[in-house]
């Protein structure tokens, strides 16, 4: 049996003399899980350093990211270009790629960000079922493996539940979830609010579980080894000490989120008979670690042949352009009423029929209109399917999308209604954090899905989602605006997207007036005049709305165009000089109506001039509630005339 001691030793001081050197961080986990993080990477995890973004690796995540260093740690020793030395000593420091807690960076080999407790493991969740389908897609005799490696702060988190409980149900045998279980919170022991009884807990939903010493290197050798021929995700238990080797701060809070001390430093050293300088790893440690992934090479080496032809999202865009032109031909006399939910399914049957994409719903595929018709459920005996029940686990679901994404493997789609966004905020917000394009396909988007009431009616989600840095909120009002909102959303490769469509039918208006090859996020899509006194924005099912608005007002001689702005993030990144044309009036007044929060909008015109709803809905027939709001095209148009400076000749 190897003496695995000093191996691990090097990820202990360097993570120790980083966190010093900064001035802050956390040592105490780097410190107890590295003697379980030498043993994976030196003898079980499937990578190759000279090449980060391998398409048949092992992932490695870092749920309880709070203990980056010891990730950043990993990935300098075994050799990952990237990560060099320097950006060790620069920990925490501005410009680094050794972040706090980890940020995305694929070619670095940091797998997923992750800081907010329990993101992680929905992360791998979603790896392990994008690479359960690409063996299976692909037949490949060797399904790559997910190691996460996670805290009691992780399995606190509600999160948590949601994904494990998906991962039993769907057998994902490619997951091994690693618990630091060092019985230390922030707070102090765990015992001050976390009683239970994690192996039955994870045993009830279908998951092997092992339990061991996570400082007996055999014994973690031996479990990792039971791990990787399983039929169930798998558990690994490991009882460890926070803070390993300090003579007085392990097994303490005091080593979680504070640097050990010059001192402590020095003691820590002496018990642990480590003689080397700060960030120095001894030559012969150094290339023990560099040479413990060529193991792999004969891996490496076939799969590369067998993946050859996988041409996974390469030609992705000019297969949507392609397609989207037909969609576009298919519907562009379709004139029925129809709620956008219904409009999405009919463009999403197209997509899944063309195109490979991966999507769901958290158990409302009835009422998102979610799935094609040709699309098969997902379970552990047909990972080959496109479509996945989520259950009712809204957080889960977008972080298990966000895992997906980040492989790169598919384009993954999910459905909820819109007021539950609230449930997925940290995931939304951190796909566009990582830059990746998971869509979120939010219905049920306003006051007008009606009797439901309150609970259920968005008020202030779109301006939340909005608010989100480098996301995409697309608004339809109608068939072909759906078109060119999911379009634009599947283009998008570098950014989340949220698309939130009605419940009610509304009119078909934009046939003749929208630009499905050049769509900028709004367009004119009706004008009483050439010469307009005043512009209307609106979005979705508000759109029809200020049509009506514009017909009363040219009945008083006031002409009023109307600008329908599907998405503002799209709008507002066109040139200055189109978006001033497009806003322009003789009067040059602008007027927006939207069923939901007036705040955003202030961007673009005065607070008066907004017309919308800052206040809970109501639980009525939709258009009892418009009519409670006053959002009907004759309180509207009448305000307006009111409000505008204008005088018939």
């Amino acid at each position: 049996m190897k003496n695995y001691t000093n191996l691990a030793n090097c990820i202990r001081f360097l993570s120790i003399e980083a966190v010093e050197k900064a001035k802050s961080g956390h040592p105490g986990m780097p410190m107890g899980m590295a003697d379980i993080a030498t043993v994976l990477f030196h003898d079980f995890l499937t990578h190759n350093p000279k090449d980060p973004e391998w398409i048949l690796k092992d992932r490695f995540v870092l749920s309880n990211g709070h203990g980056s260093m010891l990730l950043y740690s990993l990935l300098y020793l075994t050799g990952y270009k990237k990560m060099t030395l320097q950006q060790i000593k620069n920990f925490r420091q501005l410009g680094s790629i050794t972040a706090g807690h980890p940020e995305y960076e694929p070619d670095a080999g940091i797998e997923i960000t992750t800081g907010p407790l329990g993101q992680g493991i929905s992360n791998g969740v979603g790896m392990a079922l994008a690479l359960k389908k690409l063996a299976a897609e692909q037949k490949l005799k060797r399904t790559p493996k997910v190691y996460v490696f996670c805290g009691d702060g992780c399995l606190m988190e509600g999160i948590s539940q949601e994904a494990i409980s998906l991962a039993g149900h769907l057998k994902l045998d490619n997951l091994i979830l690693v618990y630091d279980n060092n019985k230390i919170s922030i707070d102090g022991s765990t015992d001050l609010s976390f009683s239970d009884n994690t192996n039955l807990r994870f045993k009830s939903v279908n998951w092997n579980v092992f339990s061991g010493d996570g400082h007996n290197h055999k014994n973690i050798r031996d479990l990792f080894k039971k791990s990787q021929k399983s039929n169930k995700p798998n558990l690994l238990n490991f009882k460890t000490t926070i803070g390993f080797g300090s003579p007085n701060k392990s097994a303490k809070a005091s080593s979680h989120g504070s640097p050990l001390g010059a001192d402590e430093i020095i003691l820590t050293k002496k018990k642990l008979d480590w003689k080397e300088a700060p960030f120095h790893i001894p030559a012969a440690l150094l290339k023990e670690w560099r040479q413990s992934s060529n193991r792999n090479l004969k891996i490496y080496a076939q799969s590369k042949q067998s993946i050859k032809n996988i041409k996974g999202l390469k030609n992705f865009s000019t297969e949507v352009i392609k397609l989207f032109d037909a969609v576009s031909s298919e519907f562009k006399d379709f004139n029925s009423p129809q709620a956008t939910r219904k409009s999405s399914e009919a463009v999403l049957h197209f997509i899944n029929s063309n195109i490979p994409i991966f999507g769901g719903s958290a158990d409302l595929t009835g009422s998102n209109n979610t799935k094609g018709k040709q699309m098969e459920i997902v379970n552990h005996k047909n990972f080959k399917a496109q479509y996945i029940h989520y259950g009712v686990r809204e957080h889960g679901m977008a972080a298990i999308m966000n895992g997906i994404a980040s492989t790169k493997l598919y384009k993954t789609y999910s459905g909820t209604f819109l007021s539950f966004a609230d449930y997925m905020k940290p995931s939304l917000r951190l796909a566009a954090l990582m830059n990746i394009d998971p869509i979120q396909v939010f219905t049920h988007d306003s006051i007008g899905l009606g009797e439901d009431g309150p609970t259920h009616q968005p008020i202030e989600q779109l301006n939340m989602l909005r608010l989100i840095p480098n996301s995409f909120v697309f608004r339809p009002c109608d068939m072909m605006e759906t078109i060119a909102c999911w379009k634009a959303a599947l283009l998008i490769d570098n950014a989340p997207s949220f698309i939130c469509l009605s419940r009610q039918n509304l009119p078909q208006i934009s046939n003749k007036r929208i630009n499905i090859s050049n769509f900028k996020g709004a367009y004119t899509i009706y004008e009483s005049s050439k010469i307009n006194h005043i512009t209307i924005i609106a979005t979705g099912s508000e759109v029809s709305l200020a049509v009506e608005v514009a017909n009363l007002l040219k009945e008083v001689k006031i002409e009023a165009k109307v600008v329908s702005m599907p998405c503002t993030s799209l709008f507002d990144s066109q040139k200055n000089s189109f978006k001033n044309k497009l806003l322009q009036s003789k009067l040059s007044q602008i007027f927006v109506i939207e069923a939901g929060s007036t705040m955003y909008w202030n961007k673009y015109t005065n607070q008066e001039n907004i017309f919308g709803i800052d206040e809970f809905g109501a639980s009525a027939p939709a258009k009892d509630v418009f009519n409670k709001y006053g959002l009907t095209p004759k309180r509207i148009s009448s305000t307006i005339r009111k409000r505008i400076k204008y005088k018939n000749d």
